[in-house]
């Protein structure tokens, strides 16, 4: 079986865990501590705070930004659940907006669209969550011009980017965002196991992130009640979680970060083998700018109109039975049962919709050969021959 996506683990990686499991400390140790240091360093950013998943970063970045019951927070309709899901654990409202027909990242349109409304009715966004689909990146300067104009934060959704740059910035330098989420679980471009983090310049709101990853508790005498105690003692402030990043895992992230820019010139090599050899097919890619530098998390193809009829559910089960596995990202939000019971309507979704029942994820992964890869792209020529 050819996988869509997979981990690739070096003897290195495990040489590096292997001393975390010998060492006194496996889980709050100084593996992570230097974890984030290394996650500053790299992405030109202040601060870090890694976490246990990018569902649990995404959650403590709306806590630190304020966000609760009545207020109102946005993502796009083409993203896993847990950009949208963050929000509601804080009880606020979710709205949807729809995606660009060519990028299959948010739609800056339909966004202004929906800000003009919203305006309108006095329920403006707290908070935008622009995803980074399949590690492009999104239109950031507008989404930022419109932050100032609006008055609503961003938290930029880049578990899929980690590596991607905008106009020469790194996605994670926050350059246009309050907070910007990673995600290592294993399909990612690096890998914790599990595991994310929450990046941002803010002294601030970096405090807020790692207070709510720790049960709500600190020890900073400045925050405490009580001051003249020993250095023991520490007080729980407000309802937190325990979101924390192991030793063990951070020591993996921080050997898998080593190779993050090397890995990412062979994801795009990949890509560009893609492009060149299906490019006279009824197939098409997203579309993307010079000034963009994606992380190529994924490689999606749409499925064009043609006139044998073929259409992606016959190139996914062809696929299959040829042992070569492809997948399907995403479903969009607004169809799940669970949103649909918030009141979304297909209707008001088209490119999302239309993207949907077109698009197919093809492998795309550092561990991928191009023999392998080619093997894909011959069985897709003779696919639709």
């Amino acid at each position: 079986m050819i996988r869509y996506s997979r981990q690739l683990i070096s003897s290195s990686d495990i040489k590096t865990v292997n001393q975390v499991l010998k060492s006194d400390f496996l889980t709050q140790g100084p593996k992570s501590i230097l974890f984030e240091k290394k996650l500053s360093s790299k992405f030109n950013v202040k601060y870090s705070t890694s976490c246990n998943s990018a569902t649990s970063a995404l959650h403590l970045a709306c806590l630190a930004l304020g966000v609760k019951k009545g207020d109102h927070v946005w993502t796009c309709t083409n993203s896993f659940v847990a950009s949208a899901s963050c929000a509601l654990h804080c009880g606020a409202k979710i709205d949807l907006v729809d995606i660009n027909s060519e990028t299959y990242n948010l739609d800056i349109n339909s966004l202004l669209k929906k800000l003009k409304i919203a305006y309108k009715k006095k329920k403006l966004p707290k908070v935008l969550i622009p995803v980074h689909f399949a590690g492009l990146p999104c239109e950031m300067r507008e989404i930022h011009k419109l932050s100032k104009k609006y008055k609503f934060k961003i938290i930029e959704d880049a578990s899929h980017a980690v590596g991607a740059k905008y106009y020469g910035s790194k996605i994670g330098s926050c350059k246009y965002s309050d907070i910007t989420i990673f995600s290592f679980h294993p399909v990612k471009i690096m890998t914790t196991a599990e595991g994310g983090a929450a990046l941002t310049n803010s002294k601030e709101l970096d405090f807020k992130l790692k207070f709510y990853r720790s049960h709500g508790i600190t020890k900073e005498r400045k925050f405490l009640n009580k001051r003249n105690k020993a250095n023991w003692y520490y007080e729980c402030k407000d309802l937190g979680f325990n979101y924390r990043l192991n030793d063990i895992q951070s020591a993996l992230g921080i050997s898998q970060l080593k190779k993050v820019n090397k890995w990412l010139l062979y994801r795009n090599k990949l890509a560009k083998n893609y492009q060149k050899k299906l490019k006279n097919l009824p197939i098409e890619f997203f579309s993307s700018k010079k000034e963009f530098y994606s992380s190529y998390h994924l490689f999606i193809i749409k499925i064009l109109k043609n006139k044998k009829g073929l259409t992606r559910d016959n190139l996914f089960k062809y696929l299959h039975k040829k042992n070569i596995q492809t997948n399907v990202h995403y479903i969009p939000i607004h169809t799940h049962p669970f949103y649909k019971k918030l009141g979304f309507k297909s209707k008001n979704f088209p490119n999302a919709e239309h993207y949907f029942k077109n698009c197919l994820s093809l492998p795309m992964h550092v561990a991928l050969k191009f023999s392998d890869q080619n093997k894909v792209i011959n069985l897709i020529k003779k696919f639709f021959k």
